[in-house]
């Protein structure tokens, strides 16, 4: 077991002290944040931004009987604007409030905290073992959990792929806990020395720095993850904000001409449709993934590139879903589609794909941008993923050498016929199955990944995100239906005004 392995397995054997006073894994790492946060300033001796009487050592050192209190009032100051100058500091203590009811396992947090060995004064290792803390949430809490947490294994093949490139703008419309925005740029990092190239120029090096990656992320807690995530790796951006994609928000000039998107928008019921005016093919889809891509469209510059993770739906609905695949594949080139083994999210029964995607040169092409689309499909005869068999990067080699080394999907490859994972459709294929390109060829004799669920926690999650499908499937129909009833009320008054 690594260091960074062995950290995370002791802190999360902390989460016992609270575990009895009703509190969930996702408020236990909220917490930890706080703490590690104070923790690690002190350790880096960078405490300069804190208040003295809010310090590791002033709350290591306060007694039982005012350390609770003490500790409350940190996390008021530390939010304040007015009392702590440092915009990051604020940002991950904003509204922050703790969830500890007793003095003395507030105490004995502290000192476990303090007495686990720090095994390196580098952030990244404080980097680490907080992801590490955030996989272990997405493992325990299932209901949900795909909604904010990538799989790295996942995530690093992806961003391979793509080759991020230092100068560029890289974005995540649905930032999560930053796993896309880390290794996008631990990547570019790794390829320039960390950055060193970049130090001589600092104009180019501030953009960088602080401009070049951008996110939104609309769940308050998760956002304090995601700031905290990206402070341990050395990555502080200006343009990340807390606010919904599908809002005003995402049509700001920050979150437009991106040269590289790379996301996992959330799946799933929306709460009501969009409320930007620029979504014109799913302003009234009240669900998640068909208008994020309509965003991934919209916000790539001319020429700019994307990788993004859909559920199955969005390969074959009808009604608005055609459409939006229409606008994809005439905008877009669609070179590559990725279908995934299911059991590889932490919420079971999710069967997802990645789109890789190049936006046309042309503004508004008039004819298909995509003139054909390859597609793996690394799902049929996969093994069952799970909490007992995670996924790894390894798992998708033979995608990454078929794929091959040009990011826009334009090295050599080679159609592996009807018993191989790799083939091509041309556009006229798909046009002729209605555009529908959920497309498959091999039998699937692999088990399902639930028919390993044993917990009634995990067959419940389960259970759920079936039955939320199957709504989420009646309310786009409802929609459609809705929708041609509105269209017939306008033709009748338009016969009526003509009479």
């Amino acid at each position: 077991m690594n260091p960074s392995q062995d950290l995370v397995n002791k802190l999360w054997r902390l989460c016992a002290l609270l575990r009895k006073d009703g509190v969930t894994y996702q408020q236990y790492v909220t917490e930890l944040t706080y703490l590690l946060f104070l923790k690690m300033a002190s350790e880096q001796k960078d405490e300069s931004r804190i208040p003295e009487q809010y310090r590791w050592g002033a709350l290591k050192s306060a007694s039982e009987t005012e350390v609770l209190q003490r500790y409350r009032q940190a996390l008021i100051d530390l939010g304040d604007g007015e009392k702590v100058k440092d915009r990051s500091v604020v940002a991950i203590f904003q509204n922050a409030a703790t969830i500890v009811r007793e003095p003395a396992n507030l105490r004995k947090l502290i000192d476990a905290i303090d007495g686990l060995h720090w095994f390196s004064d580098e952030r990244d290792a404080f980097g680490d073992a907080y992801e590490g803390l955030l996989q272990k949430m997405a493992e325990e809490t299932k209901r949900g959990a795909g909604q904010y947490f990538t799989p790295r294994a996942l995530i690093e093949v992806m961003v391979r792929l793509m080759k991020p490139q230092i100068g560029e703008v890289i974005q995540d419309p649905a930032a999560g806990t930053g796993g896309f925005l880390i290794a996008a740029d631990r990547y570019m990092r790794a390829a320039s020395d960390d950055y060193f190239v970049l130090l001589q120029v600092p104009r180019k090096a501030k953009f960088q720095v602080s401009e070049a990656l951008r996110g939104l992320e609309n769940v308050p807690d998760t956002f304090r993850l995601l700031l905290m995530n990206l402070h341990l790796h050395k990555i502080d951006p200006d343009y990340l904000d807390l606010a919904d994609t599908l809002s005003p928000a995402g049509q700001r000039p920050q979150f437009k001409n991106a040269d590289l998107i790379l996301t996992n928008p959330p799946f799933g019921p929306a709460g009501g449709p969009p409320t930007r005016d620029d979504l014109t093919i799913t302003d009234r889809v009240s669900s998640y993934q068909l208008p994020f891509v309509e965003h991934c469209i919209r916000a790539l510059k001319l020429g700019g590139r994307a990788a993004v993770v859909v559920p199955d739906n969005v390969l074959f609905d009808d009604g608005r879903g055609k459409q939006l695949r229409q606008r994809l594949m005439n905008w877009c080139n669609l070179h590559t589609i990725l279908r995934l083994p299911t059991g590889i999210f932490y919420a079971q029964g999710v069967k997802t794909n990645v789109l890789f995607f190049t936006r046309s040169d042309e503004e508004a092409p008039m004819e298909d941008a995509t003139r054909a689309v390859w597609i793996y499909d690394a799902r049929s005869g996969a093994p069952a993923y799970g909490k007992t068999n995670p996924f790894k990067r390894a798992e998708l080699d033979d995608f990454a050498r078929a794929y091959g080394d040009e990011p826009n999907g334009g090295a050599p490859r080679t159609d592996q016929g009807q018993n191989g994972r790799f083939r091509r459709f041309n556009r006229a294929d798909i046009a002729a199955r209605g555009d529908n390109l959920d497309i498959t060829w091999l039998k699937d004799t692999s088990k399902d990944a639930e028919d390993e669920l044993e917990t009634p926690e995990d067959i419940g999650a389960a259970i759920e995100g079936h039955l939320t499908a199957a709504l989420e499937g009646l309310r786009a129909l409802m929609e459609e239906l809705g929708e041609g009833s509105r269209e017939v009320n306008a033709d009748s008054e338009a016969t009526e005004v003509a009479k």
